[in-house]
């Protein structure tokens, strides 16, 4: 059969009524509407806190508090001496670069490189922070790092 605009059907079980609740017994859901016999969560609005536990002392408060957690850490997207590789000897590396050449993603502050890997080729690398082992494998193949600010 043709499927014109007369004869056009939603797909079986798409569609089907809003239960209506608290409208009679032969509704299975009248009365108390599913929710019960009273106490506060068949009433109207009812909204608990995020971790309550029903007046009990709640699992984020029996905890014990430890150490300091800093509320605007810095947070580096990361970049291994294995990666640098890709660019050619005598090449000076910026963050733009490693962007352009999609082997990191932007982020809020700055770059750090890593020394995960050898560096093959001699190379100028700019970046907001190096560890120390990168700072070596840099220097040992005839590069140099450099701080930006």
């Amino acid at each position: 059969m043709e499927s014109t605009l007369s004869n056009l059907k939603p797909p079986r079980g798409s569609r089907h009524r809003k239960v209506r609740v608290g409208r009679g017994m032969g509704s299975k859901l009248g009365k108390t509407s599913g929710k019960g016999n009273k106490g506060q969560k068949s009433r109207r609005g009812y909204q608990r806190r995020r971790g309550f536990e029903g007046g009990q002392m709640p699992l984020h408060r029996r905890l014990p508090k430890r150490g300091f957690k800093n509320p605007f850490p810095k947070e580096y997207a990361i970049v291994n001496v294995e990666m640098l590789n890709a660019f050619a000897a005598g090449e000076t590396v910026t963050p733009l670069e490693l962007v352009a050449r999609g082997l990191l993603h932007p982020r809020k502050h700055g770059i750090k490189v890593l020394g995960d890997g050898n560096l093959k080729v001699a190379l100028t690398v700019h970046a907001h922070a190096f560890s120390k082992s990168a700072q070596d494998k840099i220097t040992r193949a005839g590069g140099k790092a450099e701080i930006l600010k």
